[in-house]
């Protein structure tokens, strides 16, 4: 199949972004993938739209076991820059909140991108091909494809994690990882639905597809502002997804369902303007009335009206509603998670090349790292950072003479 400068594995974003750096650098450039098509997974995101990056990337937004190595190559390409490149190819965007930017009409636009910028550095990408094996030799690696084999000085490893196996996701790269004597730290589901105990579900699946803006704090005090939302498996939306990746199983999170009323002096006041009122009427008007009706029926709130409630139940009422305890059952799991968190241990690569340090030539980008970013485009500009980190380095490396076959 023949020698090339560098062979990635997996055209995903990083994959891709890496393969085009280097093409247009003049490298030869192989980019292998399992799949039937590239860019699987960001066809699939941001609901078909793909939410290409954040204009607030901080490091803050990142998990891993070294907060410090996503450093480097965060301020080394930008969201900045990735905007730019969106813009030349005049792929109209829009800001959804928070920072979050999507395109205005397909996720298939930033794939069109990536594999144009490919075009234009004559990348060889070669989709439904299985790597067997990787060896380490003298020169470089030999890669093993369907049975027949590959050399490069250089290998990049860019196969993303284990979240939506429907879309082709394995433990390819963790393996590479172990073969070459890599630590892989604990692999789990990221950005991912809560499950809910039998008797709770029970209660809360009928206020499936309700959203509520609330703010979600996992026990560890990281707290997020946006949205949850009841689902026929439990509880999903925004401040959900956010608050999985900081959850550990057997632990509550805490949700504030009213963040921006102060509802024990709300409750105050309307005891003293409408003592007749029903407590239930009155909450009703500030959350979904279903789901006031199953704390009544769960006796979780009372059935009565606001002259019945004395100081001390107000107190209890809003601290019900504002730093609700629900402990999950666990999380949807791969299936549905948007990220893997753990993976690749940072100590093992270079944080401005992105290269095993123990290694020479073997690279590891985008997901498959222990660097998770938080929803809202912040894997995406890892996936883009990290391969811009990772393509610098192998265009500095001395290339191949040997060309294809």
């Amino acid at each position: 199949m023949g020698s090339y400068d560098t062979v990635i594995i997996g055209a995903g974003a990083a994959g891709l972004f890496c393969a085009s750096l280097a093409g247009q650098a003049g490298l030869s450039v192989l980019v292998l993938d399992n799949g039937k098509k590239a860019g699987r997974k960001i066809l699939m995101s941001g609901g078909g739209r793909c939410n290409f990056t954040n204009m607030y990337i901080e490091p803050s937004a990142y998990l891993s076991e070294n907060p410090h190595f996503c450093k480097s190559a965060l301020a080394r390409y930008t969201q900045w820059d990735f905007i730019e490149l969106v813009q030349k190819y005049n792929i109209a965007y829009h800001e959804k909140t928070l920072g979050q930017l999507f395109c205005d009409d397909s996720a298939q636009q930033i794939v069109d991108l990536l594999l144009t910028e490919c075009q234009k550095g004559k990348v060889s990408v070669r989709l439904r091909s299985e790597v067997t094996q990787i060896e380490k030799t003298d020169l470089g690696f030999t890669i093993f494809v369907d049975g027949k084999a590959i050399t490069a000085p250089s290998v990049v490893i860019a196969s993303g994690g284990l979240s939506m196996p429907g879309l082709g996701a394995t433990p390819f790269g963790y393996k590479v990882a172990e073969q070459f004597g890599l630590s892989v730290l604990p692999t789990r589901a990221g950005l991912v639905p809560f499950t809910l105990h039998k008797p709770q579900l029970e209660q809360f699946s009928q206020l499936s597809g309700v959203a509520v803006p609330a703010i979600v704090t996992a026990k560890n005090g990281t707290s997020f502002k946006e949205n949850i939302l009841f689902t026929h498996r439990g509880l999903s939306g925004p401040a959900i997804l956010q608050i999985s990746s900081y959850w550990q199983p057997g632990e509550y999170v805490s949700i504030n369902l009213l963040p921006s009323v102060d509802l024990e002096s709300l409750l105050q006041e309307k005891r003293q303007e409408h003592p007749n009122q029903l407590l239930k009427n009155t909450l009703s008007r500030l959350l979904p009335k279903r789901f006031i009706e199953i704390m009544i029926e769960n006796k979780q709130l009372p059935d009565i009206s606001l002259t019945q409630l004395s100081n001390e139940r107000i107190t209890q009422i809003a601290t019900l509603l504002q730093e609700w305890q629900v402990q999950p059952n666990g999380t949807e799991g791969y299936r549905t998670a948007e990220v893997t968190l753990g993976g690749v241990d940072t100590r093992a690569l270079s944080s401005k090349t992105m290269e095993a340090t123990k290694v020479k030539g073997l690279y590891f980008i985008g997901e498959v790292v222990d660097v998770t970013g938080w929803l809202g485009g912040y894997n995406f500009q890892w996936a883009w950072s990290s391969a811009y980190a990772c393509a610098q380095s192998l265009i500095s490396t001395p290339k191949s003479t040997v060309v294809e076959q």
